[in-house]
């Protein structure tokens, strides 16, 4: 494109186009002109990306990763989710035990300290519409990513009744022991790891979806299929079909799948932060555990039993806040968030249950 061209495609003037390439490769555009371009990389097709990324880095490595040739383990953090439907009258019963305020804005969550045996950090989310969320934060350095995968699903069988027992000691024992979370969602922060370039992206993938790893046949006594396997996946490639790609060239590498992310920041003052993810996952978990209880209602033939200021109408801000771009989103924060909605199957959920709370109230 022409410089006027292109200034037209990003909606800026001819002079910053021009100051742009007069600058040459010393200048740095503000963060939102770097947000700018970003998106429009993004938009862009297949081909044009591709010619982008064969110009910028003729090396060839696709997700321009810079490793510390020092780094010989893995360094991860693993962030659990785990949400659990309560209802909303035990929603504001927990609210008001962990010293929780009501939250000023309609898809706010306001969150608490929890004590966990095994985390550096345990938090409790809880919004009034009747969802707890528990996040745990566990660093770990297995020697490989087996050892992780088989970690990952061991708690998996303890954390959830950690969970229970945690809720039934806030609210009183007294009938609630059966509340507790459905599924944990896991997404692994990694600061350093082993790999060379050719095994980088297949093990950021494993991250995300370790089941080709270990052997769950017994859910109490799931155990790793070998360290064989582990080098096999690593030389020949693994891609899992349903597991999309959150990498831009030179910033980050991540995958999002439905049951995991990984994330891995290049360049730390241009990559998402955890802030980001966390904050985005806490709300697609809230949203998905909500619409799921409601739709469960419908399915044994029940009224959902949510209040007004819960029903369609906050479903439907919920489904806005969750696809729509926000005015100064980037690209990147753009690719995480539509890969966790779209991998979750959240839109379809989502919409299904604020179709029956419509139908509910005629």
């Amino acid at each position: 494109m022409t410089q006027r061209l292109f200034a037209e495609h990003l909606g800026v003037s001819d002079r910053v186009v021009a100051k742009w390439e007069s600058g040459g490769t010393d200048y740095v555009p503000r963060p939102e002109t770097q947000a700018l371009l970003d998106t429009a990389l993004a938009r862009a097709s297949d081909e044009q990306s591709g010619r982008f990324h064969s110009l910028t880095a003729p090396g060839g490595k696709r997700l321009g990763r810079v490793r510390d040739a020092a780094a010989d383990a893995i360094r991860v953090d693993s962030h659990k989710f785990m949400p659990v439907f309560v209802g909303h009258y035990l929603a504001a019963r927990l609210m008001k035990r962990v010293g929780l305020e009501a939250p000023e804005a309609l898809l706010d969550t306001g969150f608490a300290p929890i004590d966990h045996p095994d985390a550096d950090q345990c938090s409790l989310y809880v919004h009034p519409c009747g969802v707890a969320l528990f996040h745990i934060v566990q660093p770990r350095e297995p020697e490989t990513l087996s050892e992780l995968a088989e970690w990952r699903y061991r708690t998996y069988a303890t954390d959830p009744p950690w969970a229970a027992q945690v809720l039934a000691d806030l609210l009183g024992a007294n009938g609630h022991t059966d509340l507790r979370p459905e599924y944990v969602l896991s997404a692994y922060w990694l600061h350093d790891c082993p790999w060379d370039d050719a095994q980088y992206e297949t093990a950021l993938q494993l991250m995300a979806t370790p089941s080709p790893l270990v052997d769950r046949s017994d859910p109490n006594e799931v155990r790793v299929l070998g360290a064989e396997t582990e080098t096999t996946l690593l030389s020949s490639g693994f891609a899992h079909p349903a597991v999309t790609s959150i990498g831009v060239h030179g910033i980050a590498a991540g995958f999002v799948g439905w049951s995991g992310v990984s994330y891995h920041p290049l360049a730390l003052e241009r990559a998402l932060t955890i802030d980001e993810l966390v904050e985005t996952e806490v709300l697609a978990q809230l949203i998905w555990c909500y619409s799921a209880h409601i739709q469960r209602s419908v399915e044994t033939g029940r009224d959902p039993d949510v209040p007004d200021q819960y029903g369609w109408r906050f479903l439907r801000a919920a489904h806005s806040r969750l696809t729509s771009a926000r005015p100064l989103e980037t690209a990147q924060h753009r690719l995480m968030r539509e890969a966790i909605v779209n991998t979750s199957g959240l839109t379809d959920i989502l919409l299904g249950a604020q179709a029956a709370l419509r139908e509910d109230q005629r």
